[in-house]
């Protein structure tokens, strides 16, 4: 029988934990540049993780973040299939239920769903927001 490797859940072999982290203050880099507010960040219930939330005006975003250090592997954004859509979809539905009434979200009036495509090179990181992206 072979040798099993155990990991954490979240751990990624070559540390893609710390990519993950890198891609995801890059993308919150490019946010706050354009005005938006951080309202939470790795977000968690039940049913998974929002990477960040963030809120401009009377609309709150939902951004699911994808790095990848190069692109050998297609560009990150390929990354967030039908599943995961539907997955960030339940889970905005439940950060909206435990933060009614929160001044967090009083003024919400639409919510939109963006992803987050990050590619780590050494020369730094190159985001692209898909605004809107389902």
């Amino acid at each position: 029988m072979g040798r099993r490797t155990l990991r954490r859940v979240g751990d990624h072999p070559g540390g893609g934990g710390e990519i993950g982290r890198q891609g995801e203050d890059a993308a919150l880099r490019g946010y706050t540049r354009a005005g938006y507010v951080l309202v939470a960040r790795n977000w968690r219930s039940r049913l998974g993780e929002i990477d960040l939330i963030l809120a401009r005006g009377t609309t709150l975003v939902i951004c699911e973040v994808k790095a990848r250090r190069g692109g050998r592997f297609g560009g990150p954004f390929d990354a967030v299939g039908d599943r995961k859509r539907g997955k960030l979809r339940a889970l905005a539905e439940a950060f909206l239920v435990a933060e009614s009434g929160s001044p967090r979200v009083a003024n919400v009036t639409d919510v939109r769903f963006d992803v987050a495509s990050v590619t780590i090179e050494a020369g730094g990181a190159h985001v692209y927001v898909f605004e809107d992206a389902f």
